[in-house]
């Protein structure tokens, strides 16, 4: 039978940009522009977007389209039966970053409905809107519970419906935040300085001398994109057979980032426009600029209530947007890779809901603390959650760089046997080695972008240093920064990370033979049947294609083949 596939390029490119447009585009960019330099954050923010951000997504869109399966079996095939695991950790940190996301999108859903009702207007006191709200777990149960049924119900019938619901969510995210610009443009310019305006681009050189503006600007780019997280990976296996890798690839970052552009705009306008000390504010949090300092500016809106409550409301609703679409990518990935092992689609989506839903429940409930110093409640046990998880993300994309890496030096070795070559040769290894992934999976003939060398030195070289880097400043700035950083019950400390890391990945480990003793099921659509016995983990002869049986042994006991059934797509 045929996979499932998106109806064409677009239905894709939506899908993916809704996977990596989020919150953070529109809470966090603004915090880091204002935190800084304004334009010199952008200087090395998009540098990166060409050096991780694209490189990396194209990587993950090559390793999909030809694996046709989610995490797991991608890393299964390319790095080889061993390497599973990978697949496992790349998986489950996206779901476990989803426990807490489902309550973030609650919170974003509550303030949509609080600002379409009028509850935001203006002389509201936002500081009690907020912490009435964090400290009653059963509102936030309640809207953590919606946005999950929400996304339960976009994914439940497969690709064609991701592609509608994306489709819709990602324009009128659009249409929402270009009239919000809009407004804050009139904000800004009441004054008649569009200070700004002219902060978001103004380069203020010194910013650029300080390592923190380049680490800021990594981050940000390896986030925003989800590039390595394992989203591109899974929504590739919807990809039409002649679908370029590419040139969606860097369509995709783009657009993210200029969504990251406008809604940075429309914050740091409106922001400047109406208060007094705008880099204090705009740079204090996330929960406080989103939550707390924004209801308060857009009440200010010009035009009256009318035009204050759909500026707040249209902010909200493109924050609900952007912040569902990631959810649903999030559920599809974890989906796709049950629906790969033989599980009926319709049971994973539930079970992987159900899932999301009871293990958020910690982060809606749990732990919520005052901030003596400010008068504003915040939730500890989500905000650990994201300090254990959401570094990470970037061992994932560590794994699929090591995948490039294992693929170009088993060919180089198959190259040498078949020329009788002896020894190692750094020129015949960057020939017939180094390029090998390259041209067999990027330069297909599909892409209208040809992609060259630069490819290859980023991801052998440039990609390990720039993760690096990264994770070497997060462990300095956590010795530095933190009281007790090795307490192990210290919840921003070092040692419950590596505690969590380390435990997720010795259980990994030992599944991983669980794992590759089961069939996979490749989602390979009319017509795309490609080859993947070059491949390190390809000629495994429990890789199947959607619709074949499997009938090489007993599984769990059982004394019935393994058969998928048809409706899994």
């Amino acid at each position: 039978m045929a996979g499932d596939t998106f109806g064409g390029r677009m239905g894709l490119i939506f899908a993916t940009i809704g996977a990596a447009i989020g919150t953070g585009n529109i809470w966090r960019f603004p915090r880091m522009v204002g935190a800084n330099g304004g334009g010199s954050f952008l200087v090395p923010w998009l540098i990166f977007l060409f050096v991780w951000s694209v490189p990396l997504v194209i990587a993950e869109f090559a390793i999909g389209k030809r694996a046709r399966t989610g995490t797991v079996g991608a890393f299964r095939i390319f790095a080889g039966k061993r390497f599973a695991w990978m697949g496992l950790w790349t998986a489950w940190i996206s779901t476990a970053i989803g426990f807490y996301y489902a309550v973030v999108t609650g919170w974003c859903l509550k303030y949509f409905s609080a600002a379409a009702s009028g509850g935001l207007g203006q002389g509201v006191d936002t500081t009690q809107v907020w912490n009435d709200f964090l400290q009653d777990p059963s509102q936030v149960i309640i809207f953590q519970f919606l946005a999950v049924l929400i996304t339960m119900a976009a994914i439940w019938r497969g690709a064609k419906a991701i592609e509608k619901v994306n489709v819709i969510l990602m324009v009128s995210l659009f249409i929402l935040l270009f009239s919000a610009l809009f407004l804050s443009i009139l904000m800004d310019a009441q004054d008649g300085t569009l200070d700004g305006f002219v902060y978001m681009f103004s380069i203020q050189p010194e910013y650029l001398l300080e390592p923190q503006t380049w680490i800021s600007g990594l981050s940000q780019s390896a986030w925003s994109c989800s590039a390595g997280m394992g989203m591109c990976i899974t929504y590739a296996v919807y990809m039409r057979k002649d679908e370029d890798t590419t040139l969606n690839a860097a369509t995709m970052c783009l657009a993210n980032n200029s969504i990251s552009i406008i809604a940075g705009l429309t914050v740091m306008m409106a922001i400047f426009s109406v208060v007094q000390d705008p880099l204090s504010a705009v740079s204090g949090g996330s929960s406080a600029i989103t939550f707390l300092v924004l209801p308060e500016v857009f009440a200010q809106a010009p035009g009256g209530p009318v035009v204050q409550l759909a500026m707040v409301t249209m902010f909200f609703l493109a924050l609900s947007f952007a912040a569902l679409t990631s959810m649903i990518s999030t559920i599809e990935l974890c989906v796709r890779n049950f629906v790969d092992h033989g599980v009926d689609r319709s049971q994973a989506v539930g079970f992987t809901g159900a899932a999301l839903f009871l293990f958020g429940l910690p982060s809606a409930a749990l732990w919520i603390l005052m901030d003596d110093s400010t008068g504003v409640a915040f939730p500890q046990f989500l905000e650990v959650q994201d300090h254990i998880w959401g570094y990470g993300l970037m061992f994932s994309g560590l794994f699929i760089a090591f995948s490039i890496w294992k693929y170009g030096w088993n060919r180089y070795k198959v190259w040498q046997d078949e020329n009788d070559v002896v020894g190692f040769n750094w020129q015949d290894y960057l020939d017939n080695g180094v390029s090998s992934f390259r041209d067999d999976f990027i330069n297909t003939g599909d892409n209208d972008w040809w992609i060259g060398k630069w490819w290859d030195y980023i991801m052998y070289l440039g990609f390990p240093i720039m993760f690096a880097i990264l994770m070497g400043s997060y462990f300095v700035d956590l010795l530095l920064n933190v009281d007790s950083p090795w307490d192990p019950t210290n919840p921003k400390g070092i040692t419950i990370v590596l505690l969590f890391w380390g435990v997720t990945a010795i259980v990994f480990l030992f599944l991983n033979r669980w794992l590759v003793s089961r069939p996979l099921y490749r989602n390979v659509p009319e017509g795309a049947e490609v080859p993947i016995d070059t491949l390190p983990g390809g000629e495994d002869d429990m890789i199947l294609v959607l619709g074949e049986v499997w009938a090489g042994g007993n599984l769990d006991n059982s004394s019935e083949s393994t058969v998928l059934n048809a409706e899994l797509a």
